[in-house]
């Protein structure tokens, strides 16, 4: 009988890849709705709430939501064999993580509707792959995420077993394993660490997700592993929104126009980010990670500064990271004319 330590209750930061920090996610309720104007809403709380802000809908998380809640009907009673799972790919900073995590949140508090004043029960593991991991550094961030005592004499099989088990008598429905991408299956211990995710997907009776960047031209999904894993897996793009077509738009419109109405500064004028949906659009290529920092700093600036709005002057201080600078920069320079010889 496996036994392991459950998660206390504590008001210090764990990482979601910990039984603890999972927990305090999904337990966290999201921050109410109050009006800018409170004034027992303090500065800080107001702060704090600016930056957590919202986690926006988007047709990707959709998408995936729909995909996996039919996986698990799919795979519901098969004991063995090779189940069914999910690939989330795309570019950095589209939201893959988020949609990843809001996945296992919603899959999570549906099992405890579902199965109320049961205690002992974890229907979701969330983990990353570490850098260069081999087969036991992979199989022990699930023991770490579980609390598992782990003994520097334990083999990666004693590990492997000690999970496994824990993991059928939890009840567990959702593995979710992010960061894939950095398992280079060329090399021995890459595909070691392949092959040791696709031992675990037949031994434990879950849905595995995984999410990576561009996973689909990745290492991971050629060679005979790869066409195995292709074999099992279906994969969601999660790309950049466009901003092309009107039904583009309208999309790019309804997300930009939730973040507006979700501001809380008292001399913000509703509707403005709305105005400016195209040079948002610009700003961060369509990318949620993009988007996200830049409205949340720039109402975080307003705070500072006490100017409580967000301006177009302002978006254009704030500094989002290289690689979206950089393509915000690039139609400018494609546009310019060709400069004359002397």
């Amino acid at each position: 009988m496996v036994t392991t330590a459950q998660p206390a209750t504590t008001s210090t930061f764990s990482p979601l890849t910990t039984w603890d920090g999972w927990q305090q996610f999904v337990d966290t309720p999201h921050a109410p709705t109050r009006d800018a104007d409170d004034q027992e809403w303090t500065l800080e709380q107001r702060e704090d709430y600016h930056a957590r802000f919202v986690v926006l809908k988007t047709p990707a998380m959709d998408t995936i939501s729909t995909a996996v809640r039919r996986l698990l009907l799919l795979n519901r009673g098969q004991q063995g064999g090779a189940r069914r799972g999910l690939i989330i790919s795309g570019p950095a900073t589209t939201g893959k993580t988020t949609a990843m995590q809001q996945l296992g949140r919603t899959v999570e508090l549906a099992d405890r509707r579902r199965h109320p004043n049961q205690d002992g029960r974890l229907p979701v593991l969330f983990i990353t792959v570490p850098p260069s991991s081999t087969p036991k550094m992979l199989i022990s961030e699930f023991a770490r995420f579980l609390g598992l005592p782990m003994l520097e004499r334990m083999n990666q099989i004693q590990i492997t077993n000690a999970v496994c088990e824990l993991l059928c008598e939890l009840g567990t429905q959702l593995v979710l394993v992010d960061d894939v991408h950095l398992m280079d299956t060329r090399s021995r211990a890459g595909a070691e660490t392949s092959d040791q995710l696709k031992y675990l997907g037949e031994r434990i009776p879950a849905i595995f997700v995984y999410s990576g960047i561009d996973v689909e031209s990745s290492p991971l999904l050629t060679g005979v592993r790869g066409s195995q894993l292709a074999d099992r897996f279906k994969i969601v793009r999660n790309q950049p929104l466009r901003y092309g077509s009107s039904a583009d738009k309208q999309i790019w419109h309804d997300l930009v126009r939730s973040m507006d109405s979700a501001l809380r500064l008292r001399l913000h004028r509703p509707g403005t980010l709305v105005t400016h949906a195209a040079y948002l659009h610009a700003r961060t290529g369509g990318r949620m990670g993009s988007l996200s920092h830049l409205i949340r700093e720039a109402a975080l600036v307003s705070l500072l500064d006490g100017t409580e709005k967000i301006t177009k002057r302002l978006l254009e201080q704030i500094e989002l990271d290289s690689a979206a600078e950089q393509r915000a920069r690039a139609p400018h320079r494609r546009r310019m004319p060709p400069q004359r010889q002397p």
